[in-house]
């Protein structure tokens, strides 16, 4: 081998040509693997989920991280608003979907959007979950046949991976085709972890332990892609496990440490055991005594005893910058910011807080609409429309042909709200008065529908004149009043009308 080494330093020099690829002391404990997408998170997934939701349990911080995201991605919901440009049409649609909503979770625990914020939680925590779409008999007495199941990721086995006969493979409990097409999946009946204490498991069942391959066009599979190649997904908190354990415990040991120091004012040397001191207990069974202290209490010692008060080390004013600083690693892994970690607004001011939601915001609308409207909300919509047409729910002529055009629809999440608000409606109504933006984006921004404001709007203004009431908030009593002419001086205004200076000169009048 050294012909290779000498050859490399003839072509390369003496130093490597990447920093990374150095061999020195440095990085002689770094042995660096390189798995691929599949292999890594098969090694590892069930390990990570482990981790990631037990720290959700018990760890506050990693509970406010998640609880973050979810709000600010989901908060009220991501609602749907139809494109179909009949407006009789579309509003059947939403009167019926709304109507749909209340019955959309199989459990009967939310609505639609309330399972949007469980499907989101479960997939930061889990890095991924399984929402079946359940058909239902009309029996059942729903406004759309269909429901909505949720379960964990490890109703997914990450284990089964064999070949089938007919070419088909399954890696990691999903059936893919020789194109490499999601076909079906290999779903536990019951959680795993749970046992016989799941509603769908029994001992004859062997516990909900046997699977059921369910087709893929009744499974929605959400999880954040983040490799080419991927097929499952990986925890939120995968980065910030370690540090987020380590620094729980880190606090945990301080607190106790302080606890324990506290709780001694100071300790009392004698002569004669013997001796009772003022506010002295019984001595327990290792013969041991305390002795309490109250405010303004003096003790008198005897000859020869000492007193020593507890004066324990403190760890002094580096405390709160270390964790400030190990709590800005751990938001940064989360993809949130320190203020939402920890609720602490002390060295913020607006420009500042601004700058961070703003970047938190894109990550958010990131996530809103490449992972969980592509993902969840428009298969959802698409499989609720087919079922409702097909059962007669809506009457839509020439579904079959114009499917694209029904399906087609626009996802509006909620509104942000602005640190001042003030200056952002300021700035929206000049870009709407520039011509930069449309009433309706600025609506939809807020996470309303514009349709629904202005009909609203003309109902609040019919309602209002019809009270002769006048309020400060209707422009329409802004302006004056347009003048009325006068018949009587119809003839001075066409005089005045006339104005010589407004006769153009006739070199110009008449040009040949």
């Amino acid at each position: 081998m050294a012909w290779l080494k000498n050859l490399r330093r003839r072509m390369f020099g003496g130093t490597p040509v990447y920093d990374g690829t150095g061999g020195g002391r440095r990085a002689l404990a770094w042995m660096p693997s390189n798995p691929g997408a599949v292999a890594a998170l098969s090694l590892a997934q069930d390990e990570l989920r482990a981790k990631s939701r037990d720290l959700v349990r018990r760890n506050a911080w990693a509970a406010a991280g998640i609880e973050a995201f979810v709000a600010n991605a989901i908060g009220t919901g991501i609602k749907p608003q139809s494109m179909v440009p009949d407006q009789a049409t579309r509003e059947a649609i939403h009167s019926l979907w709304w109507d749909w909503c209340e019955h959309a979770d199989a459990a009967g625990l939310t609505d639609f959007y309330g399972l949007q914020a469980l499907v989101t939680r479960a997939m930061l925590e889990g890095g991924e979950t399984i929402v079946r779409l359940r058909y239902r008999r009309t029996e059942d007495r729903l406004p759309v046949a269909l429901q909505i199941q949720v379960l964990e990721a490890e109703h997914l086995p990450n284990t089964m991976n064999r070949d089938l006969p007919g070419g088909n493979v399954v890696r990691s409990g999903i059936e893919f085709d020789r194109l490499g097409r999601r076909m079906a999946y290999h779903l536990y009946r019951s959680h795993p972890n749970d046992g016989l204490l799941a509603p769908m498991s029994s001992s004859a069942s062997g516990g909900g332990m046997d699977t059921v391959r369910v087709e893929a066009s009744e499974v929605i599979h959400l999880f954040r892609p983040l490799r080419p190649g991927q097929i499952r997904g990986e925890p939120w908190l995968t980065r910030a496990l370690v540090k987020l354990n380590e620094l729980d415990q880190y606090d945990d040991a301080e607190l106790v440490r302080k606890k324990t120091a506290a709780m001694f004012a100071g300790f009392i040397t004698r002569m004669a055991p013997e001796d009772n001191l003022m506010g002295e207990s019984a001595a327990d069974a290792n013969g041991v005594a305390m002795a309490g202290m109250e405010p303004g209490t003096l003790q008198i010692l005897e000859p020869g005893e000492d007193i020593k008060f507890s004066a324990p080390a403190d760890v002094g004013s580096s405390y709160a910058e270390f964790m400030r600083q190990q709590f800005r690693a751990v938001a940064a892994a989360m993809g949130i910011t320190y203020e939402m970690l920890t609720g602490d607004l002390t060295q913020v001011n607006y420009s500042s807080i601004r700058a961070g939601l703003l970047e938190f915001r894109r990550r958010c609308e990131a996530l809103q609409h490449g992972v969980i409207v592509h993902q969840l909300c428009r298969p959802i919509w698409r499989a609720w429309m087919d079922q409702a047409v097909l059962e007669g729910a809506i009457d839509l002529p020439g579904y079959r042909q114009q499917k694209r055009q029904y399906q087609s629809a626009k996802w509006i999440p909620q509104g942000w709200s602005w640190v001042d608000p003030q200056k952002e409606f300021n700035a929206m109504k000049l870009a709407i008065r520039a011509g930069l933006m449309s009433r309706s984006e600025a609506i939809s921004g807020n996470g309303y529908d514009a349709e629904d404001v202005d009909r609203e709007i003309a109902a609040d203004n019919a309602r209002a004149d019809a009270l002769g009431l006048i309020f400060d908030s209707d422009a329409r009593h802004d302006q004056a009043p347009a003048p009325t002419p006068d018949p009587n001086n119809a003839q001075a205004i066409d005089e005045q009308s006339t104005d010589p200076m407004d006769v153009p000169p006739n070199n110009q009048d008449n040009q040949p």
